[in-house]
Order: structure tokens, then sequence, then C-alpha cells
């Protein structure tokens, strides 16, 4: 657990304390394991004023992405925390003063399913992917997505690439098909994504 979560033992510790400070049932101890049982007793969430603003104006800055299915989850999402939310804080949440009202930019209808793309990074499942670079190029070839990010009129997905042993990022756009093979690339993500890091920070200095 504090391996995928990146922090070390003694902090997972405490965070598993001051949950189970604030309520929550956590079956277990150090060196064995914990279990969360759920519990309909748990207090309702809190949030600072701020923090409400925070998560109104994220979720509405979704629609930048132009992907219409992450738009639609975080509304709903927000929808859910809002709906567990003390009287008060539920009616600061509707009357935010901080919006986004930019539109969202313009994006040419992708080839590839964007569900299998994200799938694949949770689960960390490998794809064959049919990818056509920027000169025309077309190549296939096995890959470990890693990430996508969104960013104004371009969609990018970080890659492990098994061809060139090596990372990549591609254009989404230039992804024609892409197919879950079968294999998976778990526990690799995490670490893949710290070199990542690692090697741009590198770089950068």
């Amino acid at each position: 657990m504090a391996a995928e979560a990146g922090v070390s033992r003694r902090q997972l510790y405490r965070d598993i304390a001051t949950l189970r400070a604030g309520g929550a049932l956590i079956d277990g101890e150090a060196g064995v394991g914990y279990r969360l049982t759920e519990d309909p007793a748990l207090p309702p969430q809190s949030f600072s004023r701020l923090e409400i603003e925070a998560l109104v104006l994220a979720v509405g800055e979704l629609h930048q992405t132009g992907d219409a299915d992450l738009e639609e989850a975080g509304q709903s999402a927000l929808s859910r925390i809002i709906a567990t939310l003390p009287d008060g804080q539920a009616r600061q949440a509707m009357h935010t003063v901080l919006r986004s009202f930019r539109p969202p930019p313009a994006r040419v209808e992708m080839k590839v399913d964007m569900s299998v793309l994200r799938r694949a990074c949770w689960e960390e499942l490998a794809l064959d992917v049919s990818y056509r670079d920027l000169k025309g190029r077309l190549t296939e070839r096995e890959v470990w997505p890693l990430g996508i990010s969104y960013s104004n009129g371009t969609l990018m997905v970080l890659v492990w690439c098994c061809l060139r042993q090596d990372w990549r990022v591609f254009h989404a756009l230039g992804i024609e098909q892409a197919r879950l093979n079968g294999h998976s690339f778990r526990p690799r993500r995490v670490p893949l994504l710290h070199d990542y890091a690692a090697r741009r920070a590198s770089a950068e200095a």
C-alpha cells in the first residue's frame, strides 16, 4: 500500500490512524494488513469554503478536456459529494463565486475509444496499437499506457513502448486502433512513472 501510494510506511500508519480517529472502521494492524469496513454511520464530509470553491471550479474546468464522458463523470461525482455535505456547506456549493466560463477547445473526432485507453492505464493492461505519427508513418506496437494528458488543442498519451524499450508520448489522434492483448504490466506503472519524472527533471535541470 505504501509503495502504491508513494509514501513511507510510517506515513501510511499515521494516515490509517487519522482515518480511524475520524470514525472509519478499519480492521487489521501494521505488518499484517488492513481492511476498510463500510459504515453508514460515518460522519458527514466537511470542507472549508475555499475547498468547496476549488472542487466546483475544478469540475467546471473539465469541459476544457473536450472529453464528454470525463466531464459527465466529474459532474456526477460532485453531485454525490454535495449530497453528503451539511446543509450550510451544500448551500455554499450551490452559490460559489469562482466559476469557469471558458469555451471548450475545438477537437477532432477521436478514432480510438478513450474508455479503452483509460481502462488500460487504470488496470495496467498492455495494448496493441496502430499509430500514425506526424509524418504519416503507420506502425504496429505493444505499449504500456501510463497516463493521459489534456491540454489546449491536443490530447497526449504517455506510454512505455515495448518496440523501442523507451518512453513515448503519442498524439491520441494518431492512435488509429488500440486493442487489449491480454498482457499485464502490473506492478510496473508507478516505478515507470517515477523514472519518467526523474528523467524529465534531469533534462530540465
